[in-house]
């Protein structure tokens, strides 16, 4: 870590608080409440919550600011997951007896909807002096930091780098009281993160994803890759408008990763057809497009995969197969850029509350 980078952001925090000491008052109460209110769910209160309270719960979290229908986003975690067991796996990560890299790994491994920025913040609220909030903006200002090994895509994001991120957050945390800041929680650490290091640096290191050591861990790491550059193409169309849905059957025996839909009055649909290729053979993309395209109303298909594999669609495509004006090609690392954008975007528009939440009590 970068000890002058981070002593310079310490001070600047300092210069702030002096300068607004209300601003610093009123951003302790904000963490004071909110570390009260989710403080007063016990595993048993957990266990018996209704979907209301478990709306409720949820949708205060930061992590559910970019989202403007919240109600959406928590019926949807209900019906993918089993609303029992979205509770059963709540209450065991917040209080089960295992260590926290199993519970992490766990939950993630079991409920859909609920990633990492949301479950680090959970904890971060149950025991402040031991977990922090892990999400993009923790590992820009870490990458800022010159933290190194830090975690490119949310599959990257374990129990076991959780845990290394915490001690960090400790670390900084420790530098924080020698420099006389009084609240070194690692939730002010995180305060410190969002309004002190800059989000986009273009000194900040270049992280690599961890190369597999296995052919069993690249299929696993490849999965998780593919679901999850999948799962943003759903919520950047959500963001954009469209009616947004994962694995939709497009044609007769084409069933295609991401779909966007937008309906043209009377007059029926335009759709825009989405296949995530990780690696491999691109056999299955190729046939899954060509169906694709039998359906009038698709107006682009959309092949979606790393720089290097899209060359090599590019060059095993068969000429005149596909309608070239229809096809396009979108590289991951850019579909990631726009899904952080969009969410920043979404999150800013979302605290001025222009549309207020008809949900909230």
């Amino acid at each position: 870590m970068n000890q002058n980078k981070l002593t310079t952001a310490i001070e600047h925090l300092k210069c702030r608080q002096l300068e607004n000491p209300e601003s610093l008052q009123e951003a302790m109460e904000e963490r004071k409440e909110r570390i009260a209110f989710y403080q007063g769910f016990s595993s048993d209160k957990l266990l018996t919550m209704t979907e209301d309270d478990f709306y409720k719960y949820i949708s205060r979290l930061w992590a559910m600011i970019i989202w403007g229908n919240k109600k959406f986003v928590v019926d949807k975690i209900i019906a993918d997951n089993g609303f029992d067991n979205v509770k059963k796996q709540l209450a065991e990560l917040l209080f089960g007896s295992n260590d926290i890299i199993k519970r992490w790994d766990n939950f993630l491994k079991k409920i859909k909807g609920m990633g990492p920025a949301t479950i680090s913040e959970l904890l971060s609220y149950y025991n402040p002096d031991e977990y922090m909030i892990f999400n993009g903006t923790t590992v820009k200002a870490l990458n800022f930091l010159e933290v190194p090994d830090l975690p490119k895509y949310n599959y990257q994001y374990t129990g076991k780098r959780f845990l290394e991120v915490c001690k960090i957050g400790k670390q900084i945390a420790a530098e924080m009281k020698n420099k006389g800041i009084q609240d070194t929680t690692l939730l002010a650490v995180d305060y410190l993160l969002w309004d002190e290091m800059p989000s986009d640096s273009e000194t900040a290191p270049v992280v690599a994803p961890p190369q597999p050591t296995t052919v069993v861990n690249n299929h696993q790491i490849q999965k998780s890759l593919h679901d999850e550059i999948k799962q943003k193409l759903v919520e950047i169309g959500i963001w954009l408008g469209f009616e947004s849905r994962a694995e939709v059957k497009i044609a007769a025996g084409a069933v295609v990763d991401a779909v966007w839909e937008v309906k043209i009055g009377n007059m029926g649909k335009a759709i825009y057809v989405f296949e995530v290729q990780s690696s491999g053979s691109i056999d299955s993309l190729i046939l899954n497009l060509l169906r694709a395209q039998s359906n009038a109303a698709v107006q682009a298909i959309v092949a979606v995969s790393s720089a290097e594999q899209i060359e090599k669609i590019k060059k095993e495509l068969p000429e005149n197969a596909i309608d070239r004006k229809k096809l396009k090609m979108w590289d991951f690392d850019e579909v990631t850029m726009v899904h952080e954008s969009l969410s920043k975007a979404h999150a800013s528009i979302n605290k001025l509350a222009l549309v207020p939440d008809g949900f909230n009590n």
